[in-house]
């Protein structure tokens, strides 16, 4: 009876292997982003938050997944925090010394111009980003401690606008925009159009696009140097089951 048992947990451990169980329970922090991860009353909601939760289940690791500001994110990279992830983080030059990348996870729309009530006319009479960012009567807002992309980036950094610079979420920095303390932002259609229909500060602000505009950006899962590189491939290649079955 007792090698009946035993030939069981032998055939139930070759078939289920729990590899998870040897590892180290890996936190997945990461920043609020309407509609894309965002917390409802407490509750964690948004397409992409769920997709993440989805590919870590299939590639069998084990998480605890953890609101944090970007910066915070960011410095526990800095720092080598181990068994970290997070997640909808743009490649550049600063980050890919401190952690891993993913394969491509999404592909973020191209920003729009978000622009303040008496700014607006200002702002889209100009033909192009380009112009735009050569104006120093207008203020740019940023969310600090955030990419905008690499070609962005470089245009925000030689940019003639005076800069409003802000550690706080997109939502706030819209307010900000609404309020006219900045002449504008950028903001990707989705995140507007969720920010808009929830907040009626936001309804006399006006949304464009301009020419020479960066396309869309991929985004990837971003994890700690120590995570394994066996355990990357386990998310990469969850990452293109689940991605091929939401298309």
């Amino acid at each position: 009876m007792h090698k009946i048992q035993i030939s069981l947990c032998a055939l139930v451990l070759a078939l289920f292997p729990f590899q998870s169980n040897a590892e180290e329970t890996i936190t997945v922090a990461w920043r609020i982003k309407a509609p894309y991860q965002y917390l409802e009353n407490g509750i964690e909601k948004g397409y992409l938050l769920e997709q993440v939760k989805q590919i870590f289940a299939q590639a069998q690791i084990r998480t605890q997944f953890s609101v944090a500001p970007s910066k915070r994110i960011w410095s526990n990279f800095s720092t080598g925090v181990k068994n970290y992830c997070s997640f909808d983080w743009y490649k550049n030059s600063e980050r890919e010394p401190v952690a891993q990348f993913s394969e491509v996870l999404h592909l973020t729309p191209p920003y729009s111009v978000l622009a303040s009530p008496t700014a607006a006319s200002h702002i889209f009479a100009h033909a192009s980003l380009q112009s735009l960012m050569a104006d120093p009567s207008l203020t740019l807002g940023i969310v600090d401690s955030v990419s905008y992309g690499t070609e962005l980036d470089a245009m925000i950094n030689a940019s003639k606008n005076k800069i409003e610079r802000n550690n706080v979420l997109p939502m706030i920095m819209a307010r900000m925009v609404a309020a006219n303390r900045a002449s504008y932002m950028f903001i990707d259609k989705r995140e507007w159009e969720y920010l808009r229909n929830n907040d009626a500060y936001l309804y006399q602000t006006k949304i464009g696009d301009l020419s020479g505009t960066p396309t869309g950006i991929n985004s990837y899962i971003v994890c700690s140097k120590d995570i394994s590189a066996e355990q990357m491939q386990r998310i990469n290649s969850a990452i293109q089951k689940i991605t091929k079955l939401k298309k």
